[in-house]
């Protein structure tokens, strides 16, 4: 079992920047791959970017140069810095973990609105 607690939304001017935390926690040590997915307002989930457990990222065109994805393995944690944020950004920030290869984790959400 894992559990996943995101945090570090919330209002945040046009241009303006945010960094999402997402801990994992239980049987935390044999996690994979994990991803930042977000739901506006009214849409479907969508994927923001991965994170494998050695380092590599990949991004939607979306957030390519103004998002980046890391992770601090031994704090259990990946982050999601978001720079440059734009009002389409609005969303619920939500993360995932694949455990053991197999099984699909994911958190509650945090939400991030960017607004003037």
């Amino acid at each position: 079992q894992v559990q996943l607690v995101e945090s570090g939304g919330g209002l945040v001017q046009p241009g303006g920047s945010l960094r999402l935390s997402c801990k994992a926690s239980g049987s935390s040590l044999s996690i994979g791959a994990m991803g930042w997915y977000r739901q506006a307002p009214g849409k479907q989930r969508e994927l923001v970017g991965t994170i494998t457990s050695d380092g590599s990222s990949n991004y939607h065109d979306s957030v390519k140069g103004r998002f980046t994805i890391s992770r601090n393995n031994a704090a259990n944690t990946m982050y999601l810095q978001m720079n440059y944020l734009k009002p389409e950004d609005t969303a619920v920030y939500i993360c995932n973990a694949l455990w053991r290869g197999t099984r699909l984790y994911w958190g509650q959400g945090t939400e991030v609105t960017v607004s003037s």
